[in-house]
């Protein structure tokens, strides 16, 4: 995989254990936590919403799903 790539889904992967450890976050905080632009943020959290793995209880908050994950290093 290209480089670009390996960090997108490192800073997704990052993103979701985040909310997983922290219960329900602001999307504020999750660009706070990782520094980066509220929409790249808006993008992962679509990515993970699309595979049923954090939803938004309310308007720019996020919580995770009971779905299972496996994680790997």
């Amino acid at each position: 995989m290209k480089n670009s790539t390996d960090r997108m889904l490192t800073r997704i992967k990052s993103v979701y254990m985040f909310i997983y450890e922290n219960g329900t976050v602001s999307t504020q905080e999750l660009v706070d936590e990782f520094g980066t632009t509220p929409r790249t943020i808006q993008r992962d959290l679509n990515v993970l919403a699309y595979n049923g793995l954090v939803t938004s209880p309310s308007r720019g908050k996020w919580t995770t799903t009971d779905k299972k994950v496996r994680t790997s290093s």
